[in-house]
């Protein structure tokens, strides 16, 4: 896991919709139990404060660190994933989201973007500039935050009942990669024997399984192959978020150092 995925999940855990800081000097701690350096904190803390990410509060001798209304965004995202969607779609109404896009060889970077975030909100390419996914998703909204809004057009729709909902899947995204990242979860903690550092080991199976899911288009459960990973991996991860919950809460209040953001600078 790179420094700033571990960043963002200490975060996310203690601080974020808690109306606090952290101090710097717990959050050195905290990353150093899992393999971060000091200058490899400090280095991550600098870069999320330019990248809008963090902002710095002096408080005496001490600096903290608190949670930008775009981090925030980000995290309150990652924790919907996780906690309320989930990586089983055992109940998808048989509905589509189309998006058809028309962008000139002059808007490279504009088609790059679009298809990044397209990507990330469940989407995966038919043919040309028609994309589709699962559910209803607010891909207008996603154009629009991208300015594109005369270069697309958004339909809600239901496949033919002659349609192998199976074969488009497999035609629209790259199923073996989406497999892999839950083959590869399971591989790092089906069979982990806890013992190490709760809080280090909490943040990283956190972060590990974000990623784990974080592409996933959340494809209907009964189109999948029946050895689809992510019942498992899920059941894992719930398994040992559980079991890290308790020890790891006991050594960050031991460890962080919040702050209150309704206390004077």
């Amino acid at each position: 896991m790179q420094p700033q995925d571990l960043m963002l999940m200490l975060f996310g855990t203690y601080a974020l919709d808690q109306d606090v800081c952290l101090g710097a000097g717990g959050i050195i701690d905290a990353l150093g139990r899992a393999g971060v350096s000091t200058h490899a904190t400090r280095s991550t803390l600098s870069r999320m404060v330019g990248r809008d990410l963090l902002h710095r509060r002096p408080v005496g001798r001490k600096m903290y660190f608190g949670l930008t209304g775009r981090s925030s965004a980000i995290l309150r995202d990652g924790r919907a994933r996780i906690w309320h969607d989930g990586a089983v779609n055992d109940r998808w109404d048989g509905r589509w989201t189309l998006l058809s896009f028309s962008l000139p060889e002059s808007m490279q970077r504009e088609r790059h973007d679009l298809r990044s975030r397209l990507a990330w909100s469940g989407f995966g390419p038919v043919q040309g500039g028609l994309w589709i996914a699962p559910g209803r998703v607010d891909a207008a909204g996603i154009v629009s935050s991208l300015g594109l809004k005369g270069h697309a057009r958004v339909f809600f729709a239901e496949a033919d009942t002659k349609t192998d909902i199976s074969d488009l899947i497999g035609d629209a995204y790259d199923l073996p990669e989406l497999a892999g990242r839950y083959h590869e979860f399971l591989a790092r903690w089906e069979r982990a024997v806890p013992g190490g550092d709760p809080l280090a080991e909490r943040l990283c199976l956190i972060a590990e399984w974000l990623d784990a899911i974080r592409r996933d288009p959340r494809l209907p459960l009964e189109h999948l192959p029946g050895d689809w990973p992510a019942a498992r991996a899920q059941k894992v991860f719930r398994e040992r978020e559980q079991a890290f919950r308790a020890p790891a809460r006991a050594v960050a209040d031991d460890l962080l150092d919040p702050l209150p953001l309704s206390s004077p600078g």
